[in-house]
C-alpha cells in the first residue's frame, strides 16, 4: 500500500485558533453580564451558532452575525448601540489577529512535502483562511488548497480523487474527530488526530478505536513516522 497524497487541516492543526474564539467568548460574556450569568449567555450562544451554521457557515463572521443575534434575544431586542460596535469591533480584530503556528508545524511540512503531495483541507471564510495561509508561509508546500463548506466523507472521496489517487491511497490529519478523522475513515482514506488544547463542542466526538486505519497522534510531530509505517517506508514523489 502506497499513500500519495496527505490532507492537513488548518486550525488548531497548523494555526492557533480556538483560543482567540474562546477570548472573544469571554469578552462576549462582559459585555452581556446583566443579562444572564455565563452559563446561560454561553447556552444562547452555542445554540444560537448552531442554528445558523447552515446559513453562515463556519468562520468568524458567521460567530460576530450569531453574537449579535444571541445579544438580541438576550436585551429582548433592545441592544444598546454601544454593545453592537464592542461585538463588531470583536470580530474584526479576531478576522486580523497575527497567525501563530503551532510547535512542530513547519518542520513536519517540510519533511512531508518531500514524500507526498500535500493538500490544505479546511472549513470557515475563504478570505480568513486564505489570509491565515498567506500570513503562515506554508502556502507553497500545498498542491492544492480546498476551503469547503462542510467535511464529510463525500467531499474527501471528490478531493482525493480530484488531486491525488484516490482515498485509498490517501490520509487526513486534523485536531476534528468529527471532521477530520470520521468522515475521512468513511470515504476509505487513513486518518490520524492530533489533539489541540481545547475543541470547539461541536467538533468532538467518539474515537474510532480499533479501526486499522486510524491514528491517535501527540502532536503534528508525529505524523511523518505515523505515515511511513503505514506504508512500509513506501513514499511518493510529488
Amino acid at each position: 500500500m502506497s499513500i500519495t497524497t496527505v490532507g492537513l487541516d488548518a486550525d488548531d492543526t497548523l494555526w492557533h485558533n480556538e483560543t482567540i474564539f474562546r477570548l472573544t467568548h469571554a469578552r462576549f460574556v462582559e459585555l452581556l453580564a446583566d443579562h444572564g450569568d455565563e452559563d446561560v449567555i454561553e447556552a444562547r450562544l452555542a445554540g444560537v451558532e448552531q442554528r445558523n451554521l447552515r446559513l453562515y457557515g463556519y468562520g468568524v463572521k458567521g460567530f460576530t452575525l450569531s453574537m449579535i443575534e444571541t445579544a438580541m434575544e438576550l436585551t429582548d431586542g433592545n441592544l444598546p448601540a454601544s454593545v453592537t460596535r464592542e461585538i463588531l469591533a470583536a470580530g474584526r480584530e479576531m478576522l486580523a489577529h497575527p497567525v501563530e503556528t503551532l510547535p512542530g508545524v513547519d518542520e513536519a511540512l517540510a519533511a512531508l512535502s518531500e514524500r507526498y503531495r500535500l493538500l490544505l483541507i479546511t472549513k470557515g471564510d475563504l478570505l480568513d483562511q486564505e489570509r491565515k495561509l498567506a500570513a503562515s508561509g506554508l502556502g507553497d508546500l500545498f498542491a492544492a488548497v480546498e476551503i469547503v463548506s462542510e467535511k464529510t466523507a463525500d467531499t474527501y472521496a471528490r478531493i482525493f480523487t480530484r488531486h491525488g489517487t484516490g482515498a485509498e491511497d490517501a490520509a487526513m490529519a486534523g485536531n476534528s474527530m468529527k471532521s477530520d478523522v470520521l468522515p475521512a475513515l468513511q470515504a476509505g482514506a487513513y486518518a490520524a488526530h492530533i489533539p489541540y488544547a481545547v475543541t470547539w463542542a461541536h467538533e468532538v466526538a467518539d474515537a474510532p478505536e480499533g479501526h486499522d486505519r486510524y491514528g491517535a497522534l501527540d502532536s503534528i510531530a508525529d505524523l511523518p513516522g505515523w505515515l511511513e509505517e503505514r506504508t512500509n517506508g513506501a513514499g511518493y514523489q510529488p
